[in-house]
């Protein structure tokens, strides 16, 4: 078990942190790319197992473009803010995020494994509101003051990323609130990190007694390497039900052949299709926005296609919205 911690940390400190040092690995002359090379507030962050699932010299590879910051991420859109979705406005108590009836987020710490560009909580002050130790107790307490909530969802920043043991305290700490009934954590560490997923992490989170939900983070079926296969296969004999969550992003994966491929490579590794995003306008991601339009009209292609199971529901988030807000109701027609 210590040689299994030891080799997602050496792989998390040996991700690529340049641009020059990844394009080099990818055979890619960076010189020749439109680079925001001023990046220091949101630096790049690759792991090499992820980097190993782009093309080599293919700049236009659909995983490169998910983390090479480029100039138009300093373009300004009109709409597009640091707080898109409205989540300091719900905050609840520090560390807490209370927006839908019967469920909390926290927000476990500020660090990824993986910097994706297009992310909507590229501009969150985590310092303040991310859950240090200091405010675990005011966290807990409050979720346990409020008996309607019934989930509990562990964000960040990645949680995945916590040591197993301030993981295993948090996971402690909610499996005393009876009722709470589920822990869902959204992690993009499966997919980005698979070694993360070691036999201590799955004894953890079997110690709860509790449902555990993951929400992994894939856009492309190129990411779903057979390292990725079996760390899910791993995390399912654990008895955890899988679910993925992509974003739609313009150059990655609008359009229907490939978000159809990855619904069914995602189903063949056991996890199911949950949901697919409309980009938030978060200050510096407009140049991956799919309009609605052209949205729709993907998701119909991937209807016809799809048997209904492998078909995720098209959803937009909207600050102070009571759920997420689905663009396509089956019988409402296009």
């Amino acid at each position: 078990m210590d040689s299994e911690v030891s080799a997602w940390q050496r792989a998390l400190a040996e991700a690529f942190t340049s641009v020059d040092s990844l394009c080099r690995y990818l055979d890619i002359k960076a010189d020749s790319l439109p680079l925001n090379i001023d990046c220091q507030d949101f630096p790049l962050r690759v792991p090499k197992g992820y980097a190993d699932c782009m093309q080599p010299g293919n700049p236009r590879d659909p995983l490169l473009r998910q983390v090479l910051p480029v100039l138009d991420e300093l373009k300004v859109y009109p709409g597009y803010s640091a707080d898109p979705v409205g989540d300091l406005q719900a905050v609840a108590t520090p560390g807490v995020i209370h927006k839908y009836q019967g469920r909390v987020l926290m927000i476990v710490t500020g660090a990824c494994a993986i910097h994706c560009r297009y992310c909507f909580r590229r501009n969150f002050p985590y310092g303040e509101l991310q859950l240090g130790s200091q405010k675990i107790q005011q966290a807990v307490a409050y979720i346990a003051g409020h008996s309607d909530i019934s989930e509990v969802i562990l964000s960040g920043g990645d949680p995945l990323l916590l040591s197993d043991d301030r993981l295993n305290k948090l996971l402690g700490r909610l499996a005393r609130i009876p009722h709470v009934k589920r822990l869902r954590i959204h992690s993009r560490v499966p997919v980005v990190l698979p070694s993360r997923i070691t036999a201590t992490l799955l004894e953890n989170l079997d110690s709860t007694g509790k449902q555990i939900v993951l929400v992994i983070h894939a856009n492309h079926a190129n990411e779903l390497s057979a390292e990725v296969g079996r760390a899910c296969e791993r995390m399912r004999q654990s008895r955890i039900t899988l679910l993925n969550q992509s974003v739609l992003l313009k150059g990655v994966n609008d359009d229907a052949a490939s978000l159809c491929t990855l619904s069914e490579r995602l189903f063949a590794i056991g996890v199911l299709p949950y949901y697919l995003h409309l980009l938030d306008h978060a200050s510096g991601t407009g140049h991956f926005a799919v309009a609605e339009r052209q949205a729709l009209g993907i998701y119909r292609h991937m209807r016809e296609n799809l048997p209904g199971y492998l078909l995720p529901r098209l959803v937009r988030e909207q600050a102070g919205a009571a759920y997420k807000l689905p663009l396509f109701e089956p019988d409402a027609g296009l």
